[in-house]
């Protein structure tokens, strides 16, 4: 009596019982040693049959133990708004499981649907994205085939080393003109853009809007200085903000070369310290000067405080902001005193 053969569907959005086998066409592609396939997949057959890790019985909990919930929510979300566009391929490795067979002559290949067919290499979040998802998509696939675990290891850790993200300063830089800043974001880069164009800018020179460069302010080294101390700023335009930041900072550069540590500026970890100390200095100007925040009253603090520092302690900053902060908090407490004649006389 003759084996009857498995019952074959090709790959498509439609639902289908697990454990049977499914085909799809692909194109064969070499690159050196390596041959692997090419080809889409329903997002749900792609969430129904990979694995993030050999190690985890089970695959959804594989997914959700090893992977970061709040990302994968965010793709679920981009793809349900209806933007659902991510390019990328995922990259997977079949496994035994998979019996993973390639027809040279029809340029297609069929496989198990098996929870544990393929083991993913690259595309992990996407891939438990495109599950939380409420829509379903198509989505790039390149599979490997007959890879030893040495293979797979090799080829995690390459794809993730050579790859370079796109940096986050700019990143910020383009959010803007793809719709896709948020207001906070937007109202730090108008803080952001007049310290970079206006021409009595103390940071004039010093700042960097689209990627880190040595010695000078990347947009998202100042907007993670700036962020702490955006409440004391409240119901204040970008205009202002830039008026009364740019005087403190204009004084704190002073004191800054007074020490010869004028280049200090430029350090992160200095930065953001300046910028946590700011409202602990504006609050004592608006004490002796009502609220005129200019440089000449902000350098009537911050003259005295930086002669109070070591040199060595502004020319060479501690790395961590709290061991930098320790030392500006001595040098801010010792300022205050109290004058025992007058206190006992006004008892007396």
């Amino acid at each position: 009596m003759p084996q009857e053969e498995p019952e074959i569907s090709e790959i498509s959005g439609e639902d289908q019982p697990r454990g049977r086998r499914v085909s799809a066409s692909v194109s064969q592609i070499r690159q050196g040693k390596w041959r692997f396939y090419t080809l889409t997949m329903d997002s749900t057959l792609l969430a129904e049959t990979c694995v993030v890790s050999t190690r985890v019985e089970n695959p959804k909990d594989g997914f959700q133990r090893e992977l970061e919930l709040q990302r994968a929510k965010d793709i679920a979300e981009y793809i349900d708004r209806g933007f659902g566009t991510i390019p990328g391929s995922i990259i997977l490795s079949a496994q035994a499981e998979a019996e993973f067979e390639y027809d040279s002559k029809n340029k297609s290949i069929q496989f198990l649907r098996n929870p544990r067919a393929f083991l993913i290499l690259d595309g992990q979040h996407r891939v438990y994205g495109f599950s939380m998802a409420n829509k379903r998509l198509r989505v790039p696939v390149v599979i490997y085939k007959d890879l030893s675990r040495q293979d797979e290891t090799r080829l995690f850790m390459d794809i993730n080393t050579k790859q370079r993200p796109v940096p986050t300063a700019l990143l910020l830089d383009i959010r803007r003109q793809a719709g896709t800043e948020k207001k906070k974001e937007a109202f730090m880069r108008d803080v952001f853009d007049h310290f970079n164009r206006e021409a009595d800018s103390a940071l004039n020179g010093l700042l960097s809007p689209a990627k880190q460069v040595a010695g000078k302010i990347s947009r998202p080294n100042f907007n993670q200085a700036y962020r702490p101390i955006q409440r004391t700023f409240a119901g204040t335009d970008s205009q202002q903000i830039y008026v009364i930041l740019n005087a403190y900072l204009t004084a704190c550069i002073s004191g800054l070369r007074s020490r010869g540590a004028a280049d200090a500026i430029t350090n992160p970890t200095m930065f953001k310290v300046l910028f946590l100390l700011f409202p602990h200095i504006a609050e004592r100007v608006k004490l002796r000067h009502d609220t005129e925040y200019s440089v000449a009253h902000f350098d009537d603090i911050v003259g005295p405080l930086f002669n109070r520092i070591a040199t060595r302690k502004l020319t060479h900053p501690p790395d961590k902001i709290r061991d930098l902060w320790k030392v500006f908090e001595k040098a801010l407490l010792t300022d205050f005193s109290i004058d025992v004649s007058t206190a006992t006389a006004a008892l007396s």
